[in-house]
């Protein structure tokens, strides 16, 4: 409670002095050859690619707030090759396409790593890797199966015992960890974000901030984009919005928020770093099915995140819904008993955020309007690089070609959809108690979630 007491209920990455000045709103009517919606990776990484693509393409992007501001902003900033939620996950759903969509996934993060550089991005790139750690007897098996899988799809995975994996980030919980040491980067997410932004106004890109769009419509051979103060008539679309609710209700069934919440400590003392180590700055996560994410900022801080993931009845967002004391309190406690020599230190931050969750765990796309819009949606937390990719499916599709990646079965084949309310509150409900049962039963599935696996669900 003393660590939390003065910790600001905003998110870190966005509370800066260096943070841009908005765009002015929409007003009037406009034409495009291409309009998104949403300012957040996804809609900024299609605006940059678009105009990479070719310079002439009139492109005109609308984002209801400031572009990153939700999840773009607020996420810890982890930048990983899988675009399948996983390897396992992947293996389960498209066995026969997993191999070449590992490369993409890497091809995806390498372009990623490449453009930050050519654009003079200042979002602190660091491809450290990430620790997976055991911290419970059992996990220890399933963590080696788990890097033998990764190893056997070209990753490069070092597995550590507890006194060498203690050597790279010192907690006593540690068991056991894999540290795959080029599938992720991290990166300042909110930099990030800006600095697309950036590149993409000096490309010639239209942004309008402050401006959400409420309606869509068939304009003849366009589309029509409403907004409170203004219209945009463009050939193509695509639409970015993630985890808010979608301008094509068919998407509704596909994807519903899930609110996720994390802490950010005061900068390290430079005893507190050396009690910690932790020099190479990977990402961590643990194994349990609430598994907690954290890492070490440039700045010598420890963001802290994960475990308990909240649903509101009907998929309700509010920005109040951002703030959860309990799930603090929670988190507060976990990393005190991850590090306990760090006993003392406080937290500068505290937020959270909505994901937009499916049930594959991993982006769908599609088409509508005949095919002059395009989507991506249900990233579920994995969306810091996989958007990128998500962005250029949807200008592939766009195009009318029959390229490799809209060929992708991943991308041909969408998820199960949800049930209907109030049925879907009550399943997420009753597979959040399920899986926190299994991580006190050594992680053993109970009858739901053998079931929710079987139903694609899982």
């Amino acid at each position: 409670m003393r660590a939390l007491t003065d910790a600001e209920p905003v998110p870190y990455w966005l509370d800066r002095p260096d943070r841009p000045d908005p765009l002015p709103p929409l007003s009037g009517t406009r034409d495009a050859d291409l309009a998104i919606v949403g300012g957040g990776y996804a809609g900024l990484w299609a605006a940059l690619l678009a105009k990479q693509d070719d310079p002439s393409t009139d492109v005109v992007l609308l984002e209801a707030g400031t572009c990153g501001w939700a999840a773009s902003g607020r996420n810890a900033g982890f930048c990983a090759t899988s675009l399948t939620g996983g390897l396992e996950n992947g293996r389960n759903r498209f066995p026969d396409a997993l191999a070449r969509l590992e490369q993409l996934g890497t091809e995806n993060l390498d372009a990623i790593e490449a453009a930050v550089s050519r654009h003079g991005i200042a979002c602190d790139f660091l491809r450290s890797g990430e620790l997976k750690v055991a911290t419970e007897a059992y996990q220890v098996s399933q963590l080696a199966e788990q890097a033998m899988l990764a190893m056997a799809y070209g990753r490069t995975v070092r597995l550590l015992d507890s006194a060498t994996v203690r050597a790279e980030v010192n907690s006593p919980t540690y068991l056991y960890a894999a540290w795959d040491r080029r599938g992720t980067a991290l990166v300042d997410p909110a930099r990030l974000a800006w600095g697309l932004r950036r590149v993409c106004l000096d490309l010639g890109v239209r942004i309008f901030e402050h401006t959400r769009v409420t309606g869509l419509t068939d304009d003849g051979p366009a589309v029509l984009l409403t907004t409170a103060h203004g219209r945009v008539r463009a050939g193509k679309a695509i639409l970015a919005t993630n985890a808010f609710p979608p301008l094509l209700r068919r998407l509704r069934h596909f994807v519903t928020p899930v609110y996720d919440y994390a802490l950010m400590t005061e900068p390290l003392t430079g005893a507190q770093l050396a009690s910690v180590g932790w020099k190479k700055r990977q990402g961590v996560r643990d194994l349990g099915n609430r598994f907690h994410y954290y890492r070490m900022t440039e700045d010598r801080r420890i963001l802290f995140g994960g475990y308990e993931p909240i649903h509101h009845a009907g998929g309700r967002m509010a920005p109040a819904l951002s703030q959860r004391p309990r799930s603090f309190h929670t988190l507060a406690q976990h990393f005190f008993g991850t590090f306990p020599q760090l006993d003392g230190v406080r937290f500068s931050h505290k937020w959270g955020g909505a994901v937009d969750a499916c049930t594959r765990y991993f982006a769908f796309h599609g088409t509508a309007y005949s095919g002059r819009v395009a989507y991506a949606a249900g990233f579920t937390g994995l969306g810091v690089s996989a958007t990128r990719f998500a962005a250029r499916v949807s200008l592939d599709l766009l195009s009318g070609r029959r390229t490799e990646l809209v060929e992708l079965a991943s991308v041909r084949r969408g998820p199960v959809p949800f049930p209907p309310e109030p049925a879907r509150s009550l399943g997420i409900a009753l597979t959040r108690r399920s899986m926190a049962r299994a991580d006190d039963r050594e992680g053993q599935p109970d009858l739901w979630l053998r079931t929710m696996n079987r139903l694609g669900m899982g």
